[in-house]
């Protein structure tokens, strides 16, 4: 892995035993960006007579730590039962640069799977995004978040489209306004947007807590979004999944909330629950 791999007590991770022991993938640390050695992807692909979708992964860890290097069970067994391929993003920390960085490389990565679509036989109509915990704010960030396309670019992945087929969120924070009306002890909230742990929630950058809220962006040319999220999850408050399905059903977008009754963070991995209902949802919509 191009990035440093850092475990700590504090950060948002998924659970990694509930990661697939991956074989090599097809194609390992691409990089997609130059501006820094984290920018890259690794691609699993199906071998196939015609283009496959793909679903493009983002990891959690706080954006802090985790790694690309590992997929979901689920998302492996995608790719072994030839539904889909994979591409698995890594992204800038926030111990490099905060926010919008994480989000700013995560569409661009989805930019980069449609420049490398022919060399990889990939669909670029058929994409879709998934990732836990801060992984899972960033795959709703990315399904909901506008076109990023630059027709005009000199940079020819910058040309293409941004925008996702469908989204899977697991345990992901969507709403940074819920910092004001629900306790949330966890620093990575602050550190994302250029706080210091501990700092008073009006204390922080308005604007930033505004545009690092996947929320902020529902419109009803959403794709289709599923969430799933733990009832008991006491480091992102299932209040994030429920108020995010409530703005996409009022703007007419289809949406699924998967609740997991007593399940706590650990849900992020994919494991605790959520992984047929995400597995039946992608197949649906891509």
């Amino acid at each position: 892995m191009k990035h440093p791999f850092r475990l700590a007590g504090l950060c948002l991770l998924i659970a990694l035993p509930l990661l697939a022991q991956n074989p090599a993938p097809t194609h390992r640390d691409v990089a997609y960006d130059d501006a820094d050695k984290a920018q890259a992807v690794d691609a699993y692909l199906v071998e196939s007579d015609s283009p496959m979708p793909v679903m493009v992964y983002i990891h959690g860890g706080g954006w802090r730590a985790g790694s690309k290097n590992r997929i979901p069970q689920w998302l492996r067994k995608g790719v072994d039962e030839k539904v889909f391929s994979v591409v698995s993003v890594e992204y800038r920390f926030t111990d490099v640069k905060p926010h919008p960085a994480q989000v700013n490389d995560c569409l661009h990565a989805i930019q980069f799977v449609r420049h490398k679509a022919k060399e990889w036989n990939l669909d670029p109509k058929r994409i879709g995004v998934t990732g836990g915990s801060a992984g899972g704010h960033l795959s709703l960030y990315v399904g909901l978040h506008g076109d990023k396309a630059k027709a005009d670019s000199k940079d020819p992945v910058e040309r293409h489209s941004s925008r996702v087929q469908c989204a899977v969120g697991f345990a992901g924070p969507t709403d940074w306004s819920l910092l004001k009306e629900i306790e949330h002890r966890h620093p990575a909230y602050r550190q994302l947007v250029g706080s210091e742990p501990g700092t008073p929630v009006e204390k922080m950058d308005a604007k930033a807590m505004k545009t690092v809220s996947p929320i902020s962006f529902v419109s009803k040319d959403d794709p289709p979004i599923m969430i799933v999220h733990g009832d008991a999850d006491d480091v992102v408050p299932v209040e994030h999944g429920r108020r995010l399905q409530k703005e996409l059903k009022k703007a007419g977008v289809e949406v699924e909330m998967v609740i997991i009754k007593d399940g706590k963070h650990n849900v992020a991995g994919a494991g605790a629950g959520g992984a047929d209902e995400a597995m039946a949802f992608v197949k649906k919509h891509l």
